[in-house]
């Protein structure tokens, strides 16, 4: 490699895609063959995490290359762990600088196809301080929140559900009590003035209102498609999302194709409900799930395509992952509708289990990486940042802490080890768990300070929430839970100082990187408060008059499926 040269990116980034559901990771059940063909092609990480294990913190992290801790996007509750209305006014702070910048400043075109989800304005309806095109993107086009099963008007609700039924029933409580201060007046027991009576009903009403407002109309809502900063779809036609985004990626690549472009696909596949072009339903032998993510490996071959048919393959840098593990909770009746992790424990939410942050991680750069390596080293989603900063020509921020490694000689196979001595793995605010890859040998300890509670017990997930919590119904180790998993990465055999001899002198050096770590953080806005994340009707995007919010501005020039 020239390091004159400028090789353009392509980063595909799949939400909710577990670790185990590719033919490259071991999966024999889905069909994956274009990603399988970036793994044969470029480098495969094996030991590659998220910095959480819920999509918007993770996000975060990826973009600024800083644990989302330092930049208040992290929840201290259980109930928001996500942004969760595009009417709320949290989101990644204006002061962070995210990789696309850095890149906009060395002369790349960057756009972004798909998914934000983190956030989208502070103030006013239309300042969008948080949208993409102020977080470095020249070129937007997808849904600035995500896909939901709200999306879906046929769909069983998925955000809060279970607080939603507690407001049903709080509702239906709180109604009745008009009706039953009419039963006295009527059979003359108790004389009960009509004010009193039309007090409880109006309060009922104001009630009812102060949150089916908006938990009432989260299709309409959250389910929307924007062009930069125009929305063109509310809400969204889900079911022509997706062939939308690829034709949206592949024009993308036409328009710059002549100049250092940046393109961040950010895929919808394969999030709950996983909706899937008529072509695709039945494919798989995981059914629908597994229809979901060979559709995805459709649209990454089409996007590859583009790159071979405009002779742009040996110098562009692709890059596929995804934003944390497989969500296990997710039910239709019996059958799971969530992701396969592999060996490893756990899954999408539940802080440091490793099936919840251990995501693929496939580079391919066929000028200068050699084919079919295999890297089994711990690295993580924010080495993205330093790395393409230095193939960028990129100066990274002084002013801040950078957490993640620049990966360009442990791929090049110029350096062994990682960089990463310890990483941190947060649930919400909270530090759950330590790794610790010694300098001098291959050993990965980790140590689980907290780990969450599963119902029913025994089962490895949390059916009864939908998703375990970070705080409350967890259970804290003192000593902590140790493993070796670099000897036992399904984290079946904690040891102890009866079978460990080194167990001691291991957690003392993990609680004195804590707080060397803990040292190293600074007071943030906290972007989850509860003010934040509230809906706020005058924060709301609409395409119209508000409440009135509805449009349809897009044409139906799609891709053809296989």
């Amino acid at each position: 490699m020239t390091r004159n040269s400028r090789p353009n990116i392509v980063l595909l980034m799949a939400d909710d895609l577990g670790v185990g559901d590719l033919c490259c990771y071991g999966n024999n059940s889905v069909s994956t063959p274009n990603i399988d063909r970036l793994a044969s092609e470029g480098v495969r990480l094996t030991q590659h995490l998220a910095a959480a294990s819920m999509c918007t913190p993770s996000r975060a992290a990826f973009l600024t290359g800083r644990y989302p801790i330092r930049s208040g996007m992290v929840s201290p509750y259980n109930l928001n762990r996500a942004l969760t209305w595009l009417g709320g006014s949290g989101g990644l702070p204006t002061n962070e600088t995210t990789f696309a910048k850095l890149l906009q400043h060395r002369g790349y075109r960057t756009g972004l196809i798909g998914k934000w989800h983190l956030g989208l304005s502070c103030a006013s309806r239309n300042d969008h301080c948080y949208h993409p095109l102020n977080h470095g993107f020249h070129y937007f086009y997808g849904v600035p929140f995500g896909l939901l099963s709200d999306c879906q008007a046929s769909k069983t609700p998925e955000l809060h559900r279970w607080l939603r039924i507690k407001l049903w029933i709080s509702t239906v409580a709180i109604a009745l009590v008009p009706f039953l201060l009419l039963i006295p007046k009527f059979t003359r027991w108790l004389s009960v003035p009509w004010k009193v009576i039309a007090v409880f009903a109006l309060l009922a009403f104001l009630f009812f209102t102060s949150w089916y407002s908006s938990y009432g109309f989260t299709r309409r809502w959250n389910c929307i498609l924007m062009r930069n900063h125009e929305i063109i779809q509310q809400p969204m036609k889900e079911e022509k999302v997706a062939s939308l985004m690829l034709k949206e990626a592949l024009a993308f690549i036409e328009r710059v194709k002549r100049e250092p472009f940046l393109l961040f696909f950010s895929f919808l596949h394969v999030h709950t409900p996983l909706i899937s072009k008529e072509k695709f339903v039945g494919h798989s032998k995981y059914g629908r799930y597994g229809d979901n993510v060979e559709e995805m490996d459709w649209m990454v071959g089409k996007i590859l395509d583009a790159l071979d048919q405009e002779c742009l393959a040996n110098n562009t840098l692709v890059y596929f992952t995804s934003d944390n593990g497989g969500h296990l909770e997710p039910l239709d009746g019996a059958v799971q509708l969530g992701g396969w992790n592999g060996i490893y424990k756990g899954g999408k939410g539940m802080g440091g289990w490793e099936g919840g942050i251990r995501v693929p991680g496939i580079f391919r750069w066929p000028s200068v990486l050699e084919a079919g390596r295999v890297i089994n080293e711990p690295t993580s989603l924010m080495d993205i940042y330093p790395t393409l900063s230095y193939i960028g020509g990129g100066i990274l921020p002084q002013d801040r802490v950078i957490d993640g490694q620049n990966l360009m000689p442990l791929l090049e196979g110029r350096a062994s080890h990682s960089d990463h001595e310890f990483l941190f793995h947060y649930c919400g605010v909270y530090l759950h768990t330590v790794r610790w890859h010694q300098k001098d040998c291959a050993t990965v300890w980790k140590a689980h300070y907290v780990t969450p509670k599963f119902y029913p017990e025994g089962t490895g997930a949390c059916y009864g929430s939908g998703i375990c919590s970070c705080s409350g119904d967890v259970t804290y180790h003192d000593p902590p839970l140790l493993f070796d998993i670099s000897r036992d990465p399904s984290e079946a055999l904690p040891l102890n100082p009866d079978n460990e001899p080194l167990f001691d002198s291991v957690i003392k050096k993990m609680e004195a990187a804590i707080k060397e770590h803990r040292r190293t953080l600074t007071p943030v806005p906290q972007q989850f408060s509860v003010f934040n994340t509230i809906w706020k009707p005058w924060l709301q995007p609409c395409c119209g008059t508000f409440p009135f919010c509805g449009c349809d501005k897009e044409d139906d020039i799609l891709p053809t499926a296989p």
